[in-house]
């Protein structure tokens, strides 16, 4: 048995969008350092999950949530400020989003705006970040040019480093290869496995054999439910759910 702790808990969590019921009564345990992937069909509430971690829902009109989530044993929707949350929890949307701003900017933005104003301090998170979301050696030369310019695979690598550069706990990652050619989806899935080392990474993910390879458990969502959850290679070698069996043979829908 895994001696980690648990980094997230979601216990009896319900969403509706007004009169829509998207998640229904979901409860599971994340421990840190380790990768979870969501994984099901489209419109199942895989990523309504992911951004209720970060409260990202809160944006959304109309929607309402019961039950709890708590980030190392503390209520997310308790007195936590939601600009600290969202430090403690990174996020990495489908479609590479960088800011139409040079590389280096894009990096020091979020620790600016928490207050890091040091030329020295931020010359050296922005190396961190761009080490650690393996791109330092490509982007060094060019950090005063715009991040528009990059690859659809050093876009999304920079989105990484940017979500790291504020020091997360957390990395929420909703389908950040979906958009991307093999080679760079296999970046992001090696730089993924590192990054676990220290981060608590969960990814949303259409790619099944993505979350087989990667993650080290995997949720199976289906119409707004968590239907199976377990340690990856038991969940896909030994569904205990017809319907997860259905879904990863192929033989769904």
């Amino acid at each position: 048995m895994s001696n980690k702790k648990d980094k997230i808990v979601v216990e009896g969590v319900d969403l509706y969008y007004s009169k829509f019921h998207a998640l229904k009564n979901i409860n599971l345990k994340m421990k840190e350092k380790e990768i979870t992937a969501f994984i099901g069909p489209s419109g199942c509430g895989k990523s309504t999950l992911l951004k209720s971690l970060n409260r990202m829902n809160d944006l959304v009109e109309g929607c309402k949530i019961t039950g709890d989530i708590l980030l190392d044993g503390e209520d997310i929707f308790g007195d936590m400020d939601v600009n600290i949350l969202r430090k403690r929890v990174g996020m990495v949307f489908q479609k590479p989003n960088p800011f139409p701003m040079s590389i280096y900017d894009n990096i020091a933005y979020g620790p600016r705006t928490h207050g890091i104003r040091s030329k020295a301090q931020l010359d050296e998170i922005v190396e961190t970040s761009l080490k650690n979301a393996a791109i330092w050696d490509e982007l060094k030369d060019r950090l005063k040019k715009s991040a528009l310019g990059l690859s659809g695979g050093q876009q999304q690598r920079l989105c990484i480093a940017r979500a790291l550069a504020v020091k997360p706990d957390v990395l929420l990652m909703d389908e950040p290869t979906s958009a991307l050619d093999p080679i760079s989806t296999s970046k992001i899935e090696d730089l993924a496995m590192e990054l676990k080392n220290e981060y608590t990474i969960i990814m949303v993910t259409h790619n099944m054999q993505q979350a087989a390879r990667i993650s080290d458990k995997t949720a199976f969502f289906l119409l707004g439910e968590v239907v199976e959850y377990d340690e990856t290679e038991k969940l896909f070698s030994t569904p205990q759910d017809k319907r997860t069996e259905d879904y990863i043979t192929g033989r769904f829908g």
